[in-house]
């Protein structure tokens, strides 16, 4: 008698298996958080063993930051790095709707593993330097400053925000949480 091997444990190419693996990892991650995570629950969410998962990644550090590295680079095509304009806060929240563990992995769980910690604080520092070219408008360089590193973290909590509140109307989400990107340019701004 032969058995009939599933989609997820027959032979397939190692690029696609490790992008199944990492899926896996990411959803896994994302319920228990990084230290409460074993290969062995990762290897079960993904329908392969350990050797497997193994033969792709030498350790569960490694895993996790390569998911932080995918679910960045995925973020960064969706929502572009070098300029914010109207289509970005919509992008964002695109971004988080089309993968909302990534989107929490990164900039909720991971912001507080201190191992991943440097990762985060590139993509923040990086948010923020945007953020500042942009307020350059603002001729007070404190309260440039301020809202230089005011305005990416709050707009990722709000994004997460909505995210935990259901995902309720995105195109109503964006206007609002642009409203309050507005709010706090104009306070930055006012004399």
């Amino acid at each position: 008698m032969t058995a009939v091997r599933s989609e997820s444990t027959r032979r397939m190419p190692r690029a696609q298996r490790r992008e199944q693996i990492l899926a896996a990892a990411t959803r896994a991650f994302a319920r228990a958080g990084f230290a409460n995570t074993s290969l062995d629950a990762i290897a079960a969410e993904a329908g392969v063993t350990p050797v497997i998962l193994y033969r792709h990644f030498a350790s569960k550090a490694d895993l996790y930051r390569e998911v932080l590295e995918s679910a960045n680079t995925r973020l960064v095509r969706a929502t572009g790095i070098d300029d914010f304009d109207d289509a970005s806060i919509p992008a964002l929240i695109r971004a988080a709707a089309a993968d909302p563990d990534a989107f929490r992995l990164l900039f909720r769980y991971a912001a507080r593993e201190t191992e991943f910690r440097d990762m985060i604080d590139t993509l923040i520092d990086r948010g923020t330097e945007v953020t500042r070219r942009h307020l350059a408008s603002i001729p007070d360089e404190r309260w440039r400053g301020w809202a230089a590193r005011l305005l990416p973290s709050m707009t990722i909590d709000a994004v997460i925000a909505w995210l935990d509140a259901g995902q309720p109307d995105p195109d109503q989400a964006a206007i609002r949480i642009r409203g309050i990107v507005d709010a706090v340019i104009g306070a930055a701004a006012a004399h």
